[in-house]
């Protein structure tokens, strides 16, 4: 099995790694290209570019500036450690033991705009570059023809790698449009999280954020591997849901 997830917007570099173990990404000469792009941008063209205030946009232009080719612990984090959004509170990796990391290094990717795909213990600079910025390089019009083929095929290398053909999706439909379902060597699994709200089962974001990090969580903890498996799945009160639920599209629901 391999689970994907998003990267957050969110970072902690202030918080001391709970762990020293750490690997280099795998697609550092991609992210080079992009960043030699994005310094060319001024910081409010940064800002325009990602629809967010000037305090944000020169705190990412300033970034792109400082950022180096050579990973260490002065200047990078371990992806899964440095991610501090929603699926993140959920995933809790904080927490894991020695051998969580070593499952979820083998079973765990983060789709990136910048880094392509990161394992956990990827050692990783800060950035902001959201997957589905039209952001142009070379003859890419937008980072989906910038990475092309390069996330399935790794995918596909990581898949083999632990002997899968399963691969659980719980990232955002923006990062997933990034993978190519086709080529694909594996049967893609879609887990979806509803609240109850005003008398039905609604998809609430916040919510169904923090559940994918608890999803993936729960199947790095238990070592999960089958498909079947993901039925059990029952943190901060979901159940699986076999009424609401499709083949390859297991909905676990719960009621506050």
């Amino acid at each position: 099995m391999l689970i994907v997830i998003s990267p957050a917007k969110n970072l902690d570099y202030e918080t001391p790694p709970v762990t020293d173990e750490h690997t280099t990404p795998e697609f550092i000469d991609d992210s080079k290209k992009l960043i030699a792009e994005l310094r060319k941008l001024a910081p409010q063209d940064v800002s325009k570019l990602m629809g967010i205030s000037d305090k944000l946009g020169t705190l990412n232009y300033d970034r792109y500036q400082a950022w180096k080719p050579t990973f260490n612990f002065k200047n990078a984090k371990q992806a899964v450690l440095a991610f501090n959004g929603d699926v993140y509170t959920g995933l809790q990796a904080e927490n894991f033991k020695t051998n969580d990391f070593k499952f979820a290094q083998k079973h765990l990717r983060i789709l990136s705009g910048l880094y392509g795909v990161l394992r956990p213990l990827d050692l990783m600079q800060p950035y902001r570059l959201e997957m589905g910025t039209k952001f142009g390089v070379g003859k890419a019009k937008n980072l989906y023809e910038f990475w092309g083929d390069k996330i399935t095929d790794k995918l596909n290398e990581d898949l083999h790698a632990v002997k899968s053909n399963l691969l659980v999706n719980l990232a955002s439909n923006e990062y997933f449009k990034a993978v190519q379902p086709k080529r694909l060597d594996a049967e893609v699994v879609t887990p979806a999280f509803k609240d109850w709200k005003n008398g039905e089962y609604k998809m609430i974001s916040f919510f169904a954020k923090k559940a994918r990090g608890l999803m993936s969580a729960y199947i790095i903890k238990n070592r999960i591997t089958k498909a079947s498996d993901l039925e059990g799945f029952d943190s901060e009160g979901y159940e699986y849901n076999a009424s609401l639920s499709k083949p390859n599209a297991p909905v676990f629901t719960r009621k506050q």
